[in-house]
């Protein structure tokens, strides 16, 4: 049997497929800590930047490079990324956390799709003319700062440099390829600690320019949801847990 290696077409026809569907995620979203307060919430947008990497490939083996029984193909093409950064550690708002770029919807944006470009423009100084927005999918709650979030798809169809804008907001602008995130290796169990309370999320573990992050919380709930619906998931071992300090 001859297996037909991902390629970044086929990727990219997934991720329309995904936005056309328009509702993903899983009800309710049990990852939302607390309840929204709807007479205030907000209404904000990340922007779920995915492309493909001129020089940095996916660590393990894909179908047709370097695939081997110890080490299974990926789903995805080695070469599919997607951009992320890494908070300041000095804000008061998720410290140090793992996200895509984006934030809250302003007054001058024409609508969340806008707003989550103009962040992202904001945050890691990517040129908003080179993405293709393929959709936008339902909301997401984030009840800790009471805003609900749209996760807005994109494809990097003509990628332009990024790097941090203001160290006051970001420590770390980078892309991840999508096959290390699909990595079992490379998958954990967020576990919180809060009081008596303890919250778990699904969680990924990333190396991008020498530096290593932990990916949890809503982003690495909301990735995990997306390789779920692409059919880009593999099985993992929920059990391996990493504690998270707040």
């Amino acid at each position: 049997m001859v297996t037909v290696p991902p390629t970044a077409g086929s990727a990219r026809a997934g991720l329309v497929a995904l936005a056309q569907d328009g509702s993903p995620w899983p009800r309710p979203w049990r990852y939302a800590i607390g309840t929204l307060d709807e007479s205030r919430v907000r209404q904000a947008a990340v922007l779920v930047l995915f492309g493909v990497l001129d020089d940095v490939l996916a660590a393990r083996g894909t179908s047709g490079q370097d695939a081997t029984d110890d080490a299974p193909a990926s789903p995805v093409p080695a070469d599919l990324d997607v951009l992320l950064l890494a908070r300041a550690s000095t804000l008061s708002h998720h410290p140090g956390q793992v996200s895509f770029p984006g934030g809250r919807l302003d007054d001058s944006d024409t609508d969340l799709v806008d707003a989550a470009l103009r962040e992202a423009v904001e945050e890691t100084g990517l040129n908003r003319d080179g993405v293709e927005v393929l959709g936008a999918l339902s909301p997401l709650p984030l009840p800790v700062s009471n805003h609900l979030v749209t996760p807005v798809i994109g494809w990097w169809a003509r990628p332009t440099p990024v790097a941090v804008v203001d160290s006051a907001e970001s420590a770390h602008v980078f892309r991840v390829p999508v096959a290390d995130l699909t990595d079992p290796a490379n998958r954990r169990t967020a576990v919180v600690r809060r009081g008596r309370s303890t919250h778990k999320s699904p969680a990924f573990l990333v190396s991008a320019d020498g530096r290593e992050h932990l990916v949890w919380g809503f982003t690495g709930a909301i990735l995990d949801a997306l390789l779920d619906r692409l059919g880009w998931a593999e099985p993992w071992d929920a059990a391996r847990t990493v504690e998270v300090p707040v």
